[in-house]
């Protein structure tokens, strides 16, 4: 039996004596950085490894390699009568697990049988990000009550994937409409709210901050003041995204960045990257002029500093950006 995870403090729980057989931890994180279809096409792949270790710091050598040995073991997969998929809620999880379902619908199963676990809630876990929260005598609870992978979630997997790897958002909000009763009633019942999520994080038609943008804004003016404090309560606000420290490093960056910021780090001014200072996360942070009027909707985020972010397969460069958020009626605007 092989078991598929999607970090290394589950696999290292799931091996002590939770599951029979072997762990593979799938170490990616889609929800940063540009996505294709084949994510192992070497064009594909060479871009993206230089897009991570740009804005998040992983060395191309390292994602390189890292990918190509867990692609030979998941291609191994033939070698075991069982695969079961373990996954969670948010948008981190829920884009691996498309991954995975849209890879596994391109292959002869032959007479290995696809499982998945695939939770939103732990009873006395709360707020719940994961199963990386779990002690291994709540994971061993779990064991044996995931749920045969069917000919549908294979096809739903596959079609929220190659959505997602679209440079139209309009395919990843139009599945969302079409398949909403039927993701529920599948084995994918949390990928409704996790890419909606994903959607939410595109510009506003409000004030050009996205989700994360906004709430982190928000944070500022209502107290959290280091980047510590704001990581938390910004990741507990969105928990549908599962966003790890990474992504929201390079998040707090971009607006710190330039000579239009919305927010100023001690002892950082726009060209310095926050990150480089020590004791980064004790910093004091502080909401700038141009940062509340954002905030107020008297100013444009997009406008006043331009964006170079990837969301998916979509690509927003510059100051002219077609793709908005309306976040009033949770709906995507081509302006």
């Amino acid at each position: 039996m092989l078991h598929i995870v999607n970090g290394d403090s589950v696999g290292e729980k799931l091996k002590q004596g939770v599951v029979q057989g072997d762990v593979l931890v799938w170490r990616e994180i889609y929800s940063a950085g540009p996505i294709f279809e084949d994510p192992a096409g070497e064009k594909e792949r060479s871009l993206r490894a230089q897009v991570l270790e740009d804005t998040l710091g992983i060395p191309v050598g390292e994602y390189t390699r890292g990918c190509e040995e867990q692609e030979q073991r998941l291609r191994e997969f033939n070698m075991y009568d069982e695969v079961v998929l373990w996954f969670e809620h948010d948008l981190f999880d829920q884009s691996m697990l498309a991954y995975l379902l849209h890879w596994f619908k391109g292959q002869q199963l032959g007479n290995t049988k696809l499982s998945l676990l695939n939770i939103g809630e732990f009873p006395g876990i709360e707020p719940f990000h994961g199963l990386g929260q779990l002690s291994t005598a709540q994971l061993k609870t779990l064991y044996g009550t995931w749920r045969t992978v069917g000919q549908k979630e294979l096809e739903l997997g596959s079609e929220l994937w190659q959505a997602y790897a679209a440079p139209n958002p309009r395919k990843m909000a139009d599945l969302l409409e079409q398949r909403k009763v039927e993701l529920a009633a599948s084995g994918l019942p949390f990928a409704y709210a996790a890419f909606q999520g994903h959607l939410s994080r595109l510009p506003s038609v409000q004030n050009g901050l996205g989700i994360v943008e906004q709430t982190t804004l928000q944070a500022v003016r209502g107290g959290a003041s280091t980047p510590l404090e704001l990581f938390s309560q910004v990741t507990d606000d969105l928990h549908v995204l599962g966003m790890g420290d990474l992504e929201f490093w390079k998040v707090l960056g971009a607006l710190a960045r330039g000579a239009h910021s919305l927010l100023i780090f001690d002892g950082a001014d726009g060209s310095t990257d926050f990150r480089a200072l020590p004791g980064f996360l004790n910093r004091q942070v502080v909401l700038t002029e141009l940062g509340a009027q954002v905030l107020a909707g008297s100013a444009d985020r997009v406008a006043v500093q331009g964006m170079d972010e990837w969301y998916g397969g979509l690509h927003l460069l510059g100051q002219d950006i077609m793709w908005r958020w309306d976040s009033s009626s949770s709906i995507l605007v081509q302006v």
